[in-house]
């Protein structure tokens, strides 16, 4: 037996030792269930029988007909939904922490509706509304805006729909923001140093909340490059439709486009994850005081 103050090594496995053996089990099975088919994505992008190795399904993306058009078309799809689903829930989130808490789990049930109600049952119902407005308002000025809704070049309507979409995983995200700061007192000093609501709001708040903003706009992103249902059904062709469309004639290119598009949107998801991660206490002191000079309008 060696000393009283020496601990063998079998005394050192505990459930923390456990629960780190588990954890990393956990995380090598969930990383073989998304590595493995992405590896056999890959491959069969690149070998071809009878060639070999080529990747000429990676070379022909940018030349095949209808990429950049639908590329183009989901990228301003998402900015302005990402915009207008942005100005929209924040001064309401930020409204509803200050002078309506009690109002939150309403709220949080409205924007959680997306999640419950079927894309198909979705769309089902914006297709009726499309068909019933050009047939009851054809002599209206209406008319033309149901037409504009309607633009295959900029369809406003994927938009409004991609707003609605997007509102469970938006609320979500910017009430994590909200919970880690002190909102009312950011507010509030804000007021004091003569700033207005809105110069406050600017000011003091929406910097304290660049991770949620972030993580709301990746999401919101992600979601409108992925959405198929929606676009398909009503007929129009952004990213999702094309690769679909592809997929019937070209399918090792479509497969590329996947794995290209799986790729890039993994690279902003790291990016944001450094980009957005929690500052020390000091620097979060620091940005209070530096967005409370702001607001007072000093250096």
């Amino acid at each position: 037996m060696g000393p009283a103050g020496r601990v063998g090594p079998t005394a050192r496995v505990g459930p923390a030792g456990r629960a780190t053996l588990w954890r990393r089990l956990v995380l090598g099975l969930a990383g073989l269930y998304f590595l493995v088919p992405l590896a056999a994505s890959v491959v069969f992008t690149v070998d071809v029988p009878g060639q070999g190795l080529t990747f000429d399904a990676y070379t022909r993306i940018l030349t095949t007909e209808g990429f950049t058009t639908s590329l183009l078309l989901s990228l301003a799809l998402a900015a302005v939904t990402i915009a207008v689903v942005l100005l929209l829930m924040v001064p309401a989130m930020v409204a509803l922490r200050l002078g309506a808490p009690r109002l939150r789990p309403v709220v949080e049930t409205v924007c959680s509706l997306p999640l419950v109600v079927p894309p198909i049952a979705f769309v089902a119902g914006i297709g009726t509304v499309l068909k019933w407005g050009p047939e009851h308002l054809a002599r209206t000025p209406l008319f033309q805006t149901f037409v504009a809704l309607q633009n295959p070049d900029f369809p406003v309507v994927l938009v409004l729909a991609y707003v609605v979409m997007a509102l469970p995983f938006v609320h979500r995200a910017l009430d994590a923001g909200l919970r880690a700061v002190d909102v009312r007192t950011l507010v509030e000093a804000a007021r004091s140093c003569g700033a207005g609501p809105v110069r406050a709001l600017v000011t003091a708040v929406l910097p304290n909340l660049r991770g949620a903003l972030m993580n709301a706009a990746f999401l919101t992103l992600a979601l409108v490059l992925g959405e198929f249902t929606v676009a398909q059904l009503l007929g129009f062709r952004p990213f999702a439709v094309w690769i679909v469309n592809v997929s019937g004639s070209q399918a090792q290119l479509s497969v590329a486009v996947s794995v290209l598009s799986l790729l890039v949107t993994w690279v902003l998801l790291l990016a944001l994850a450094g980009a957005g991660g929690r500052a020390p206490a000091a620097r979060r002191t620091a940005s209070t005081a530096r967005t409370a000079r702001t607001a007072k309008g000093q250096p």
